[in-house]
């Protein structure tokens, strides 16, 4: 007989009820676990391949590469990313057990998937072939960045395939069945990554590791969703359905050019309108903030499933608590940790890649500001992407992309005002979401607009003073001269101080009562243990 000693026992005790898969609150945090376990691993091998990378192929070639990404990356729409309506479909439809309806949702998404496919191969073919026109590269490298982009786009493809059953599990609410192996992939990628570097295959080898790590990417998720899944398989959906399931899948498409364009058009911008060179410094200081769109992104995968099938019940009242709670969270993080990179992304730069990489102190507020501006956005587009009702969301986006990219032209373009200029112009294009989202989530969960306007009051006043404490302090204080900094054990132990003050500050200053009470309810809703099956049965009435 197998014997349990006393300390083990106790340790399954406090430790086990994490990681149950009990209750819309328990899956929320299970799958922002997961995909916190994934990000941490990308975050790990940014950190470790990014200076390896910008040694290893110079400033021009990294520029070179990371343009390309972006210019790539333009055309993942055009794939039609049907699994974004596969997606929420499923998480509105989660408690159904038609299972045959659902197979026929996935055979739906393959049709769309291959309706698609010729027009991000025409798409992609003619980017492959102009790309060294457009980036104005030297005489002798044509084939080179052809064949780059070449490979980019089959990675690309093979993405949107290997999405299918990753947007299974999102939709079902159990993406946290992949928790730690699917980080192992990325690890697994990272070293595909280093191999075409240490035998300097320049961005033609970068881009063949990519393809190999998406395919094998891919083949995990389906044995995954094959292995916790039992329902998964494929019918193929009647027309008319088939057809339907297209045009949701259209306005997804719409969505997702916009915001592929919202995330990749400042580098294309700023590289087309300066030079490649100038690219370099931006994205190495906007690597931290872009930290925060990634940890809010892990928050709202997390919960949108469980939303959605709050939405799908009918019950508002509800999912408008779930959406402020999402915003309080959002909004906390976005200014513990935004306040933390103003403080100490100088000396994060000078310890990774070196002090010449980075943009100064002006262009990392704006690029913060910025990128917390589009988090806020990223959320209610989240939310009104679970009523699956897109069309005034798309034409308000294409909307603010236009004026986004406009402005930011001209004040870079004609006007040279660099990095500042970009981040103005695209700040002030994206104003128009920020005031219409919240407007269409006030219409479609029935929420007043005077609540929202006076919700907004504090926690803004708090995030100016602290933003504004953290530059002063930056700049006086000199951070970078520091001895204690000069070291990763100590950069790390004063910015994680420094961190945490600030999330205190902001937890008891910016959050109302309810806020807070509300917010530590959920905590202790991770802790709970799972019902007993006595407990489960409900009362009689």
């Amino acid at each position: 007989m197998k014997i349990i000693s006393l300390r083990s026992l106790r340790t399954r005790v406090i430790i086990s009820p994490f990681f149950s898969d009990q209750g819309l609150t328990k899956k929320a945090y299970l799958n922002a676990l997961a995909s916190s376990v994934d990000y941490g691993a990308h975050l790990l091998l940014s950190f470790i391949i990014t200076p390896l990378l910008v040694l290893g192929l110079g400033d021009y070639s990294f520029g070179l590469w990371q343009i390309m990404g972006r210019m790539v990356s333009f055309l993942a729409p055009a794939g039609g990313r049907p699994t974004h309506a596969l997606r929420s479909t499923l998480a509105r439809h989660q408690s159904s057990t038609d299972y045959e309806q659902k197979r026929s949702y996935v055979g739906s998404t393959f049709i769309a998937w291959l309706f698609f496919l010729p027009g991000i191969g025409i798409a992609g073919g003619l980017l492959a072939w102009f790309s060294p026109q457009l980036l104005r590269v030297p005489l002798g490298q044509e084939w080179v960045v052809r064949v780059a982009a070449a490979l980019l786009l089959v990675s690309l493809v093979i993405t949107n395939w290997a999405a299918i059953p990753r947007a299974v599990l999102q939709g079902e609410n159990q993406s946290y069945r992949r928790m730690g192996l699917s980080a192992t992939m990325v690890f697994i990628g990272g070293a595909f990554t280093w191999i075409a570097l240490y035998f300097k295959t320049g961005i033609i080898g970068i881009a063949a590791a990519a393809l190999l790590s998406q395919i094998l990417t891919g083949l995990f998720f389906f044995q995954v969703v094959r292995s916790f899944i039992p329902w998964y398989g494929v019918v193929w959906p009647r027309f008319d359905q088939a057809r339907e399931f297209i045009g949701l899948t259209g306005w997804f498409l719409a969505w997702d050019s916009i915001q592929t364009l919202m995330l990749t058009s400042d580098v294309i911008v700023l590289g087309l309108f300066t030079s490649v060179e100038a690219v370099t410094p931006y994205t190495l200081t906007k690597s931290a903030p872009e930290l925060l769109i990634s940890m809010i992104a892990i928050i709202t995968i997390g919960i949108a499933p469980g939303l959605g099938g709050i939405l799908g019940s009918g019950d508002l009242k509800k999912a408008a608590q779930v959406r402020g709670e999402i915003m309080s969270v959002t909004w906390l993080i976005s200014t513990s940790l935004g306040s933390t990179i103003l403080l100490w992304n100088h000396a994060f730069i000078n310890l990774w890649v070196g002090d010449s990489k980075y943009a100064g102190m002006i262009p990392n507020l704006l690029i913060v500001l910025m990128v917390s501006q589009l988090i806020l956005i990223r959320n209610d587009a989240s939310i009104i992407d679970l009523t699956l009702r897109l069309k005034q969301k798309v034409w308000m986006g294409a909307l603010s992309l236009t004026i986004s990219i406009i402005a930011a032209s001209l004040l870079v373009g004609y006007f040279d005002f660099g990095i500042i200029g970009l981040c103005l112009g695209m700040m002030a294009g994206r104003s128009i979401l920020s005031v219409g989202y919240p407007l269409l989530i006030s219409h479609f969960l029935e929420i007043p607009i005077s609540s929202q306007l006076r919700s907004i009051i504090r926690p803004l006043m708090v995030t100016c003073l602290i933003f504004g404490s953290m530059l002063i302090t930056e700049n006086s204080a000199k951070l970078t001269l520091w001895p204690g900094v000069r070291t990763w054990i100590g950069f790390f132990m004063y910015a994680g101080i420094s961190g945490i003050i600030v999330l205190m500050i902001s937890f008891f200053t910016g959050l109302t009562t309810r806020q807070r009470l509300s917010l530590l309810r959920r905590v202790e809703a991770m802790r709970a243990r799972p019902q007993t099956k006595r407990n489960m049965i409900p009362p009689a009435e």
